[in-house]
């Protein structure tokens, strides 16, 4: 059984030897990869439903009204054929998709021994904070997953357009995957800036008139991004991930306004109850120094001359 270092301990305040931290550690690392192999295990029964899901909807915009298991037992010349490269590919195919939704499906588990871990040594309102700041990013990055995934087979169908006429498009199913991959995760990391922004303006680096006046930077350099992130041509795939970003950018924009006006109120009202007022730690001169008497603990300071209140024997 993997026993918490934390249920032993008697510190109030929550200190831990290193040794203790490092057991502590260990345990909750060994959950969070005991889940994962779980769900990895469960989901590898169900990794053809899994990738029919990716792709189905990319082979129904390309005119591929049928499922993967259907094409693979007629041809069509309109639309495109996912294949497979190798004789090993199926195998590292099906761990590769397992793997990743048992990182995904138990993401609960080893987020909380993650949180967990962390959690004692943070103060109440930096709990507030992190709280705050998981139960947004989290909608954030999956909105942005979500976008990707509607707006995959609208690219799809623009990239498959370019091929000459009476060709037959063959897409490696390994790769295609891979940018399926990759565009959830630029769409759902593209999605958490406007929390990276807030994050900056709480902690006081960056003000909300700054932002404010990158605007017109902002837009361009957003778009431009979303440009090169998305690599089919059309303007609809851009706009798609460009414009909820610029919503969220003011967004946070209007926040960030608003915390520095609420700052400057509580800096003016002064500390509160419980907290700290201000020092001024400036050093001072402090002046001539008083000779002072002493009395003399040696017989041989008896007749020694002082020279402001000390003498050559101390």
């Amino acid at each position: 059984m993997l026993k918490s270092a934390r249920k032993q301990e008697k510190d109030p305040e929550g200190r831990m030897p290193l040794g203790d931290h490092l057991r502590e550690l260990r345990n909750r690392l060994v959950r969070a990869v005991l889940a994962i192999v779980v769900v990895t295990i469960v989901a590898a029964f169900f990794y053809k439903d899994i990738i029919e899901f990716f792709t189905n909807p990319i082979l129904s915009s390309v005119g591929c009204k049928s499922t993967l298991s259907e094409l693979a037992q007629q041809r069509s010349g309109t639309c495109a054929r996912i294949v497979l490269n190798g004789l090993l590919t199926p195998f590292t195919l099906a761990l590769k998709v397992s793997l990743m939704a048992g990182v995904i499906f138990a993401s609960p588990v080893w987020l909380y021994q993650l949180w967990a871990f962390v959690a004692p040594g943070l103060h109440q309102h930096e709990k507030k904070y992190a709280y705050a700041f998981v139960g947004t990013g989290v909608p954030l990055f999956l909105g942005g997953g979500f976008f990707a995934y509607k707006t995959l087979p609208t690219m799809a169908k623009v990239l498959l357009d370019f091929s000459p006429a009476d060709l037959d498009n063959q897409l490696p199913l390994d790769d295609l995957l891979d940018l399926i991959v990759r565009m959830v995760l630029v769409f759902g990391l593209s999605f958490e800036l406007p929390l990276l922004l807030v994050m900056l303006n709480l902690t006081g680096v960056l003000s909300g008139k700054r932002m404010l006046g990158w605007w017109r930077g902002m837009i361009m350099g957003i778009t431009v991004f979303a440009a090169v992130a998305t690599p089919s041509t059309d303007p609809l795939t851009m706009l798609a991930l460009a414009g909820p970003i610029w919503v969220l950018y003011f967004v946070a924009t209007a926040f960030s306004l608003m915390n520095d006006s609420r700052r400057r109120r509580r800096e003016a009202e002064g500390p509160a109850d419980d907290e700290a007022s201000d020092l001024d730690l400036t050093p001072e001169d402090i002046g001539e120094v008083e000779a002072i008497s002493a009395s003399r603990a040696l017989p041989e300071q008896a007749s020694t001359d002082r020279v402001n209140g000390y003498d050559d024997v101390t």
